[in-house]
């Protein structure tokens, strides 16, 4: 790999290539295998929020009520993040995991930049929540709201597909946003003193710099998610704490140490 940054206050990018979303996800897993409990529990605990989310929308049909239990993901996730970084930080360094490290980790962060970019993404989120209710107003007029999970005909009629097509172009953006800021930018906040506007630039920047390698990773960890919350979330559990441990490998390749 080698560097491709040259402003000396920046934190320094690499060149990213497949070989090294190999090495990531090996690692990842790897990491998972020798300290299953943490990773499962941390899953766990996404996997409830996700089967409660799914009640809440499918059958009880609740619209507004479910947007301050969805917020729970994006306030909590990068928290979690921690959790899973510092199991495999101690594991890089040969020391002992424990519940003790992990949570006073994940506590010492709230004085850090870590609730910065909780904010941040749910601020994403928010920006996403209301863009879904834009785009259903301007596909169906003064038609009334609808929850298409369980009026799925309506997606088959015109205004049904120009709310698919619209709706997957708002959201690609706003998820490629979401990724680019936080794939590198949270592992960076946990293992820098470093403030979250610079991490959010730097992982931007890497993205861009390697924009075929990054985005097949986005596509990799957006396609076993997918797969993972199908039966009834339940493949979180491992899926989740597996992708963490590989995203904090990914950036120990993707940013070089500090001289």
């Amino acid at each position: 790999m080698t560097d491709t940054t040259n402003t000396k206050s920046m934190p320094e990018i690499a060149e990213l290539d497949f070989s090294d979303l190999k090495v990531a996800f090996g690692k990842g897993l790897s990491d998972f295998r020798k300290a299953p409990i943490y990773g499962i529990v941390f899953g766990a605990i996404f996997a409830a929020l996700g089967v409660v989310l799914y009640l809440q929308f499918v059958v009880w049909q609740s619209d507004i009520s479910i947007v301050p239990l969805a917020a729970g993901f994006p306030l909590i996730g990068p928290f979690v993040a921690v959790g899973m970084y510092e199991v495999s930080r101690l594991i890089e360094r040969g020391e002992s995991v424990s519940w003790l490290s992990v949570l006073q980790a994940i506590y010492a962060e709230r004085k850090r930049q870590i609730p910065s970019i909780a904010f941040v993404v749910l601020f994403i989120f928010l920006i996403w929540v209301y863009m879904a209710h834009l785009v259903f107003a301007l596909s169906f007029g003064l038609k009334p709201l609808t929850n298409v999970m369980s009026s799925t005909d309506i997606l088959l009629t015109k205004e049904g597909i120009t709310m698919l097509l619209m709706g997957t172009v708002v959201g690609g953006f706003l998820s490629f946003v979401l990724f680019s800021i936080t794939v590198i930018g949270i592992p960076l906040l946990v293992d820098r003193e470093i403030d979250v506007v610079t991490a959010m630039i730097t992982s931007f920047s890497l993205v861009l710099n390697n924009m075929v390698v990054m985005l097949s990773w986005g596509v990799i960890v957006g396609l076993l998610l997918a797969v993972a919350m199908i039966p009834m979330f339940l493949g979180l559990i491992v899926v989740l704490p597996v992708l963490g441990h590989a995203t904090w490998h990914l950036y120990k390749l993707a940013i070089l140490p500090e001289e």
